[in-house]
C-alpha cells in the first residue's frame, strides 16, 4: 500500500501491520522473507529516494541499512542469508531523471571472511562415510506399452543451507558492498539462486552494444565471478519451483537449465472467450482505483472522487467499444482539471487502413497568389545546394501533372505517404524549369520554421546587445535540448559578457536539475601556466553574469520548473509572462488490453509551499506579446530582456 507493510496469515487471511512508512502505492520494490523467515526485506523512500531496510518479525525492530541519500532498490537475499544483492548508481540519486548507469551490487550483513584454500584442500582428505544416495527411478513405456524401470544414481552435490539466525552488523556496512557484474553500461533487477558452492545472480543490462539482455553472474570459491548472457531482451521473470527454473522473456515461457545456461521453449496453449463488458468494467475500476491511490493531491483539487466513480459507473453498461471507454474515462480524469492527465488506448479494430500525408518540400508560397514561391524555408530540403528554386517562381506542375489553380494546391502534393523524391516545374519569368526535390513531412517544415525563428533571435541579440550577451533557446527540457544549451554555452559563455536563456514556447522534460546547476557557476579561484593568462575556475561561471530568463503563457512542466528554480536561487531577472501552470511529475500504469492511464503524482512547490500547478511562476518585469507584435515581426520580451542587460551591464 501507499504507507503500510502488512503480514497476512494465508491461512485466515487475517493481517497485521509491521511497518508504517512511505513506500508508494506504485514504483516499489517487492517485499521478501529472509532464507530463515526471520526478517522481511524492502524500500522505503527517503527524500524520493530508497532505502534497503529490513524488520525482524519477532523482535518488531526495524533497521535502515543504507540511509544514503541515493536509492537502492530491487534487493534480493542471498539464498545463505548472509548478502543482501541491490540495484544503485551508488553516487546519483534517481530522481528525476531515474537510475542512470545502476549497477549490482552484494551487502555482506556481516564482517566475513573469505574461505580458505587449505580448509578446502583438508576437507577432500577427511575420512567421512559417504551420505547414502539413493537410486531414483524413471519409469517410462516401450513401444507395446509396457512400463520400464531402471534404477539411476545421480551425483549430488549440497546446496548449502541458510544459517538459522541471520547476523546483521550494521557497524561500517556500507563498506562491505562489492560490485557483482558489468561495471558498464546499466544493469536492474536482481534475482539470486544457488546450487552447490555457486551463487547465480540474474539481472538485465545493456553492457554489450547497448541492447537489453538477460545476464547472469555466477559467483564461486576461489574462481573469478563469471558473467554470461542468458537471453535477448531486459524484459524477464524468472522462478524457481523446486529443483527447476523457468524463465519468461519476450512474452515466451521457457524451462531453463541453470547449470547449462540454456532455454528451452515450452509451447503452450489456451483457449477462452473473452468477454469485453468485464473488460472494460475491471479497466474503469482500476484506472479509479489508481488515482485514489496515486493522484498527488489528497484533495484532489477539491473534487469528491468517490462520487465521480459512481457517477460515471452508471455508463458502464451503455459501452460498446473502446471508443467509448476513451471517452468515458477521460471525461472522469478531467474532473480533477489536472496536467498530465489522461487514458490512452488503441486496438486493430481501430487500425485505420489508408492515411493521407502531405509531402512538404520547405517552399514558401505566398499567401495572395498559392502557386508564386515567396522563400525558402532555411535548413528545409527545398534550400539545399543545387536546388534550383527561386523567389518569384509559379508553379506549374508537380511530377508530370500540370496545375489548376482553381484546386487547392496541397491536392497535388497529399499522398499515402512521402515520396522519396519529386519532380517540380517552374514558369521562371517565360522560361520552364524542373527541379528535383527530397519531400519531407509537416512536422521537419514546422520544425524548419521554428528554427528559423530561433536563428533571427539570435542575430537579433548580437545587433541589439552589440555582440555582448548570449543567448540559448531550448524547444523542450529533454536530452536533446540540454545538448543544445550546453553546445550554445560551451560556444558563447566566455565570449560574453551576459546571458539570456529563453524557455518561452518550452514544452517541459526532465532536465531542470542540469540547467540550473550550469547556471549556478561562480569562478572560485585562478591557475595558469609559468608565462601564460591567468585561467578561471570552474571554467564557466555564468552565475557571476548578468542573466535574463524569458518566460510565457506558453512555458510549461519543467520549464516551470527551471523558472521556479531560476527564481529561488537568484540568478537573474525573469522577464514575460506568467507560465502555463501545468506542472505535475507523472508516471503511467498499463492495464489488462495494453492500455494505460497516467498517474500525476508527485507534486512541485516552491520552497515556502506553493503549489506550481495551481500558481505557475511570475515573471519580476511583465511584458507580453500580442499577435500584432507577431504578425510585425516585433518581439517587445527579447527587446526587453536585452535592455535590462546593458543597464546592467553599465
Amino acid at each position: 500500500g501507499r504507507n503500510e507493510l502488512k503480514l497476512m496469515d494465508l491461512k485466515t487471511f487475517d493481517s497485521k501491520t509491521l511497518v508504517t512508512d512511505e513506500f508508494w502505492a506504485f514504483q516499489n520494490s517487492a517485499p521478501s522473507f529472509s532464507p530463515n523467515d526471520e526478517y522481511v526485506l524492502f524500500t522505503v523512500y527517503r527524500n524520493f529516494e530508497q532505502d534497503l531496510v529490513v524488520h525482524n518479525i519477532k523482535g518488531n525492530k526495524t533497521i535502515n541499512l543504507t540511509n544514503t541519500g541515493v536509492t537502492e532498490t530491487g534487493p534480493a537475499w542471498s539464498p545463505d542469508g548472509k548478502y543482501i544483492f541491490f540495484t544503485s548508481a551508488r553516487t546519483k540519486p534517481s530522481y528525476p531523471t531515474g537510475m542512470n548507469s545502476a549497477h549490482i551490487y552484494r551487502m555482506a550483513l556481516n564482517n566475513y571472511d573469505e574461505p580458505y584454500r587449505s580448509d578446502k584442500f583438508d576437507d577432500l582428505f577427511k575420512e567421512t562415510k559417504p551420505a547414502e544416495v539413493k537410486p531414483v527411478v524413471v519409469i517410462t513405456k516401450d513401444k507395446n506399452g509396457k512400463a520400464d524401470t531402471t534404477k539411476k544414481k545421480m551425483e549430488v552435490k549440497p546446496t548449502p543451507k541458510p544459517a538459522n539466525v541471520i547476523t546483521i552488523n550494521t557497524q561500517d556496512i556500507l563498506d562491505r558492498i562489492e560490485l557483482v557484474g558489468p561495471s558498464f553500461g546499466g544493469q536492474y533487477g536482481t534475482d539470486v539462486f544457488a546450487k552447490g558452492d555457486k551463487t547465480y545472480v540474474f539481472y538485465a543490462s545493456n553492457h554489450e552494444g547497448g541492447a537489453s539482455g538477460l545476464y547472469r553472474t555466477t559467483l564461486e570459491p576461489f574462481e573469478v565471478n563469471k558473467t554470461e548472457k542468458v537471453a535477448d531482451g531486459g524484459d524477464y521473470n524468472i522462478v524457481q519451483a523446486g529443483d527447476k527454473f523457468f524463465v519468461l522473456s519476450r512474452g515466451v515461457i521457457n524451462k531453463y537449465t541453470l547449470e547449462a545456461n540454456k532455454l528451452d521453449k515450452i509451447d503452450h496453449g489456451y483457449k477462452f472467450t473473452r468477454n469485453l463488458n468485464a473488460e472494460f468494467n475491471q479497466m474503469f475500476y482500476e484506472t479509479w482505483v489508481g488515482l485514489d491511490e496515486n493522484f498527488y493531491d489528497e484533495k484532489f483539487h477539491g473534487v469528491d472522487w468517490d462520487k465521480m466513480r459512481t457517477r460515471y459507473a452508471a455508463y458502464l453498461p451503455y459501452v460498446n467499444n473502446r471508443s467509448d471507454l476513451r471517452i468515458l474515462l477521460n471525461d472522469m480524469l478531467g474532473e480533477l482539471n489536472s496536467s498530465h492527465m489522461g487514458f490512452n488506448s488503441s486496438g486493430a479494430e481501430e487500425k485505420k487502413n489508408l492515411t493521407y500525408t502531405t509531402n512538404e518540400t520547405g517552399i514558401i508560397f505566398d499567401n495572395e497568389n498559392p502557386l508564386k514561391v515567396e522563400r525558402i524555408a532555411a535548413k528545409s530540403n527545398a534550400a539545399r545546394t543545387g536546388t534550383n528554386i527561386l523567389p518569384g517562381d509559379m508553379l506549374t506542375a508537380v511530377n508530370g501533372i500540370k496545375v489548376d489553380e482553381k484546386i487547392d494546391r496541397d491536392y497535388y502534393f497529399s499522398k499515402p505517404s512521402l515520396d522519396k523524391e519529386m519532380t517540380l516545374t517552374f514558369d521562371r519569368k517565360g522560361k520552364e524549369v524542373f527541379v528535383n526535390i527530397h519531400p519531407e513531412s509537416s512536422g521537419a517544415l514546422r520544425g524548419n520554421l521554428y528554427d528559423e525563428w530561433i536563428t533571427n533571435n539570435h542575430k537579433n541579440v548580437d545587433k541589439w546587445g552589440n555582440n555582448r550577451i548570449a543567448y540559448s533557446y531550448m524547444k523542450n527540457m529533454g536530452g536533446s535540448e540540454l545538448e543544445v544549451f550546453l553546445l550554445d554555452m560551451v560556444a558563447q559563455e566566455e565570449n560574453k559578457d551576459a546571458i539570456i536563456l529563453d524557455l518561452r514556447y518550452n514544452t517541459g522534460g526532465n532536465v531542470h536539475d542540469d540547467v540550473l546547476k550550469f547556471l549556478s557557476q561562480r569562478p572560485y579561484l585562478q591557475w595558469k601556466y609559468r608565462g601564460g593568462k591567468l585561467a578561471p575556475q570552474s571554467n564557466f561561471g555564468p552565475a557571476a553574469k548578468p542573466i535574463v530568463l524569458l518566460i510565457n503563457e506558453q512555458s510549461l512542466s519543467d520549464a516551470e520548473m527551471t523558472a521556479a528554480g531560476f527564481k529561488q536561487l537568484k540568478l537573474g531577472k525573469i522577464i514575460g509572462t506568467e507560465t502555463y501552470r501545468w506542472i505535475i511529475f507523472t508516471s503511467a500504469k498499463g492495464l489488462v488490453d495494453g492500455s494505460s492511464y497516467r498517474l500525476p503524482s508527485w507534486g512541485c512547490y516552491t520552497m515556502d509551499g506553493k503549489n506550481l500547478e495551481s500558481e505557475g511562476v511570475k515573471p519580476d518585469i511583465f511584458v507580453k506579446n500580442t499577435f500584432e507584435d507577431r504578425l510585425a515581426d516585433k518581439d517587445p520580451q527579447l527587446e526587453k530582456a536585452v535592455a535590462e542587460i546593458l543597464k546592467d551591464l553599465k
